[in-house]
């Protein structure tokens, strides 16, 4: 059935509005980097009258935005890292063996979605104070403790992804590799995890974004030295002045890490690679 031309004229016009609603704030964002202060504060202009970098240099010194990057990159990093780890060997047990409170541990990981994080702000904040005066183990206003903070939420989430995604690659795949002779770990590692890596990359990328523009946790749980983007962006605002120019500038910058993984990482998000896999 072809399309007519008023449903083609509707489509376009939506998908006009849509990308003037991203690409506006996009172009104000840029062009306030690029101008004095003066210019962003008393006198708005769409386009920039005398054109600056002086932002983007300014912004370093202002703040310490170099360490706030650094500790939003490791933060985000290694918890994206663990999440998946920890998914990848919960969701292949869950996917691939019955096991007594199976149906349980799946209901558990996924109702702990249901629930708002600041419930568990207090919580883990009495842990992390009585672990540091009782046990000496430092996680309050540490990295490590907000790494563990982030792993716990994008863990369940990245299991409950994980597990549809493996119950979607075809078990014979398994009971091919178990003829040649593979043993379970084998098999996942062998098998299992090359077919998903579709759904591996988006849990990634999932566990990653999780921790990196959190700021309810973050503005709690570090100090000024484990602080990090989504926290240390608001130091850029002081008693008397708000530097809106260097606001912008390193909001772009920052949002390079971003992304630059995207555009890396986007043709794996391409569904349907076990199709075909067994024939």
């Amino acid at each position: 059935m072809r399309e007519g031309r008023v449903e083609r004229l509707f489509r376009w016009l939506v998908l006009s509005l849509l990308a003037l609603f991203v690409l506006v704030p996009l172009y104000v964002m840029v062009s306030s980097a690029l101008k004095p202060l003066q210019d962003v504060q008393d006198d708005f202009t769409w386009i920039p009258t005398a054109p600056t970098f002086q932002a983007f240099v300014d912004m370093w010194s202002t703040v310490p935005l170099g360490r706030y990057l650094l500790n939003s990159i490791a933060v985000a990093g290694i918890a994206a890292v663990f999440s998946v780890a920890i998914a990848v060997f919960a969701a292949f047990a869950v996917s691939r063996y019955r096991f007594r409170g199976r149906g349980l541990f799946s209901v558990a990981v996924l109702s702990t979605q249901m629930f708002p994080g600041i419930l568990f702000l207090l919580p883990l904040f009495l842990i992390y104070v009585n672990l540091s005066t009782t046990v000496g183990l430092e996680l309050y206003q540490t990295r490590l403790g907000l790494i563990i903070t982030y792993l716990t939420f994008s863990l369940p989430f990245s299991i409950w992804m994980l597990v549809g995604y493996f119950d979607s690659i075809p078990r014979g795949l398994d009971e091919a590799a178990q003829v040649d002779g593979a043993g379970p770990m084998r098999t996942l590692f062998k098998v299992i995890l090359p077919t998903a890596v579709p759904g591996i990359v988006a849990v990634t990328v999932y566990a990653f974004m999780t921790a990196w523009g959190e700021v309810l946790f973050a503005s709690i749980m570090t100090d000024e030295h484990s602080r990090t983007l989504a926290v240390g962006l608001q130091n850029y605002s002081t008693q008397f002045q708000v530097y809106w120019n260097q606001v912008m500038a390193a909001s772009l910058v920052v949002s390079v890490p971003v992304v630059a993984g995207f555009l890396a990482l986007q043709r794996y998000f391409v569904a349907g690679l076990t199709a075909g896999a067994v024939k």
